[in-house]
């Protein structure tokens, strides 16, 4: 039975930004990578609705595989993109408002990866699942919960503040620099 909702095929690959998008713009990479984050965001949810009614079916296993790749590969990518890149020179600029949310996003960064151990631990018992299996766990869904919750808080303040206040200040060489070694990092020759 299809998993409602769910398109596998639709998934960019983990670390792979949408088609047109290169290491040669970073913000449009750092944008694509977010809405990657959302749409894994939303599988994840979709994967725990999908279990109630169907359990451990290969579907609902191939779809947890996906997020756990996307969040163990991609996802720490791109949060060190933003501490080397993004974040220092907003806190060179010493603007309070902004300053302050660069803070908050770096702790966020933190509480992020202890929170991912745990999510990353119930989609593998899902992965891993024999006939017993008995679905999610009411902490495991108080898990998924709140690492959803900090991601979309996340994404509003980068998205609504520190990105638009980033794009101001890093451009010309500072750019291409940032770019290049994105694209380094991930062992990417052109």
């Amino acid at each position: 039975m299809a998993m409602a909702g769910i398109r596998l095929h639709e998934i960019s690959l983990p670390g792979h930004a949408s088609p047109g998008v290169g290491f040669e713009a970073p913000f449009e990479m750092l944008d694509a990578c977010h809405e990657r984050v959302e749409r894994m965001l939303a599988l994840l949810g979709k994967i725990r609705e999908h279990v109630k009614t169907h359990g451990a079916d290969e579907q609902a296993r191939q779809a947890a595989r996906d997020v756990m790749r996307y969040f163990d590969q991609a996802g720490p990518h791109h949060h060190e993109d933003e501490e080397r890149h993004v974040f220092p020179p907003l806190l060179a600029q010493r603007d309070p408002a902004v300053v302050a949310v660069v803070i908050q996003l770096k702790q966020d960064h933190r509480a992020m990866e202890a929170q991912w151990a745990l999510v990353r631990a119930a989609l593998m018992a899902l992965v891993d699942a024999g006939e017993g299996w008995s679905g999610f766990s009411a902490e495991d869904g108080q898990r998924f919960d709140a690492y959803d919750a900090l991601y979309r808080r996340h994404l509003v303040d980068e998205n609504g503040v520190v990105y638009p206040a980033a794009r101001s200040v890093i451009r010309g060489e500072a750019l291409q620099a940032m770019g290049a070694e994105m694209m380094a990092r991930r062992g990417v020759v052109v």
